[in-house]
């Protein structure tokens, strides 16, 4: 099953101008959903590079570059604030859901631009889970739901609202903002969204930080409870909101 958003990363990279033979480095790439994706549009003829600080979802993307006998992708170790000029030069920089996470998001970006030739590319997926959720029926269980995710992140200290400062973020790193734009993940009764796999992963994460109490969240049924209020409503729920933006590295 494909990664939540990557309808949306692969629309964005490909608009943003993503294309054969260009060598891109995947910031924040975790199990390596993002790079994969890049690859998808570098073709056999360019290079993708992911960098994680972690080294358990390293080894996943690696395994998954191998079974799909991917030699043009590498994963290495690492921060976005200190990518190695061993690596070389890049065309692109690409990452999803990882400038909310960094401290000074300006600074990261204008760190890791270093690693861009002039007139390379920039490219962010993010998200604001603030502005939703949204529905005209009440929806008791969904709310809760987003509430349990955004406190969530909220405690780890990360920037609920960075897809609203991507614009300002690029700006003050220095590059030149080309487009912005979001979109909403619309759930209706018969076009559910995987929430209840986000929940399930990130579940430790809501317990250790006191969200919620696994008894409170019930994860074996949560999915049947949330499609439950959904068709007992005949609802449409807007549930988050994904941003992107590409912006170019002057010269």
């Amino acid at each position: 099953m494909a990664a939540i958003g990557s309808e949306f990363t692969l629309r964005l990279l490909t608009d943003a101008g993503l294309s054969a033979g260009m060598r891109v480095v995947d910031v924040g790439c975790g199990t390596g959903d993002v790079a994969l994706i890049a690859r998808d549009l570098v073709g056999d003829t360019g290079e993708v590079v992911g960098i994680d600080r972690e080294e358990a979802p390293l080894e996943a993307a690696r395994a998954r570059a191998r079974d799909a006998g991917l030699a043009n992708v590498s994963f290495s170790r690492g921060d976005m604030t200190e990518v190695s000029e061993a690596l070389g030069t890049f065309d692109a920089i690409v990452g999803r859901r990882v400038l909310m996470y960094q401290p000074d998001s300006v600074r990261a970006v204008a760190k890791v631009a270093d690693v861009l030739r002039p007139g390379g590319l920039v490219v962010f997926h993010e998200h604001d889970t603030t502005m939703v959720p949204a529905a005209l029926e009440t929806m008791p269980l969904h709310r809760r739901v987003q509430s349990w995710m955004q406190e969530t992140i909220a405690r780890e200290g990360a920037d609920v609202h960075m897809g609203f400062h991507l614009h300002n973020v690029l700006t003050q790193a220095g590059l030149m903002v080309e487009h912005v734009r979001a979109e909403a993940i619309v759930q209706t009764p018969g076009q559910p969204y995987a929430v209840a796999g986000i929940i399930r992963a990130i579940l430790p994460r809501i317990v250790a930080h006191g969200v919620a109490s696994e008894d409170e969240i019930g994860i074996d049924t949560l999915e049947q409870r949330l499609d439950a209020e959904r068709l007992g409503t005949n609802a449409t729920y807007v549930g988050d909101m994904m941003f992107g933006a590409w912006a170019r590295k002057p010269g």
